[in-house]
């Protein structure tokens, strides 16, 4: 997995993230390239660090709140385990999940970040803080999963396209696992 970083969240990562960088073009192996860039960044809710990450095709976006300084060097995982639970969440078949989930490579990361999806992830930390999404007493009341399925139930505009990230991951999902059982 490419994370793409704000400067935010790249000065919270250790530095090895950004020690397994490769080429832009290059993919881990049998990492669908597609299924494995997003951006990330993070946000300050009620004085308590969360994380947004942001998928640069679909703008499929994902909440993780409370971020612990611990759980940094765990990233990797922590995306992984929230991105395969809000899928399965989304009806996702199991098999899909199973190969999804092994062919998904180690957290690497850059600073080279997408104006046009951090637009997107500006949209949804505005849902967060501001405005759709409802009112709770405390970040740590946020169900991850819960958040994470209504931030991707709202339209979201790609340069001059209007799509829903929900229906664009899972058919990106479908086109990408189709693809890989007839190669």
């Amino acid at each position: 997995m490419l994370l793409h970083c704000t400067k935010k969240l790249a000065a919270k990562l250790p530095a090895d993230v950004f020690g397994k960088l490769a080429p832009r073009s290059v993919s881990v192996q049998g990492e669908p390239s597609s299924l494995g860039a997003w951006h990330g960044h993070l946000l300050i809710l009620d004085r308590r660090p969360c994380l947004l990450f942001c998928h640069d095709l679909t703008r499929y976006v994902l909440f993780l709140p409370c971020l612990r300084m611990s759980q940094v060097g765990e990233l990797g995982r922590l995306h992984r385990e929230l991105f395969l639970a809000t899928l399965a969440a989304e009806g996702v078949p199991a098999a899909y999940l199973d190969r999804l989930e092994r062919i998904w490579g180690p957290l690497r990361g850059d600073t080279k970040t997408d104006r046009s999806v951090l637009a997107s992830l500006r949209v949804a930390a505005d849902d967060l803080q501001y405005g759709s999404l409802p009112r709770v007493a405390n970040v740590l009341d946020l169900d991850p999963m819960t958040t994470s399925r209504r931030l991707n139930e709202r339209p979201c505009r790609v340069r001059t396209l209007l799509i829903w990230p929900a229906q664009a991951m899972l058919a990106l999902i479908d086109e990408e696992m189709r693809a890989s059982t007839t190669t």
